[in-house]
């Protein structure tokens, strides 16, 4: 339980919504992935990984390169420095949380 003057640690809302977390812990186990893999690993829609995709880029947590290969689109995502730090500091928020959940000994 959180002592007498200790707040609850901020959680940010950009990397814990679970499709992005998804993402995100899938990108942070590689150097890159393409869309389609990125799916099959998620488990989204097309529709929800391009709109979680566009918002994770825009906060500048991945880089998404679109190409054109023998006539076929290819997308590759990969993690950025800064969404590399953000996932960390995620994780070391959800361990501050669990170590106050926990029950000290009275």
């Amino acid at each position: 339980m959180t002592e007498a003057g200790e707040s609850f640690p901020k959680v940010d809302r950009m990397v814990h919504e679970p499709s992005r977390l998804a993402i995100l812990t899938v990108l942070s186990a590689c150097s890159s992935a393409d869309f389609v893999f990125l799916q099959a690993a998620t488990g989204l829609t097309k529709g929800n990984l391009f709109v979680q995709l566009t918002r994770l880029e825009e906060a500048g947590l991945v880089h998404v390169e679109k190409t054109v290969h023998c006539n076929k689109p290819r997308t590759k995502v990969e993690l950025s420095t800064w969404g590399k730090r953000q996932l960390s500091d995620y994780w070391r928020t959800m361990k501050k949380i669990q170590a106050q959940a926990e029950i000290q000994p009275g």
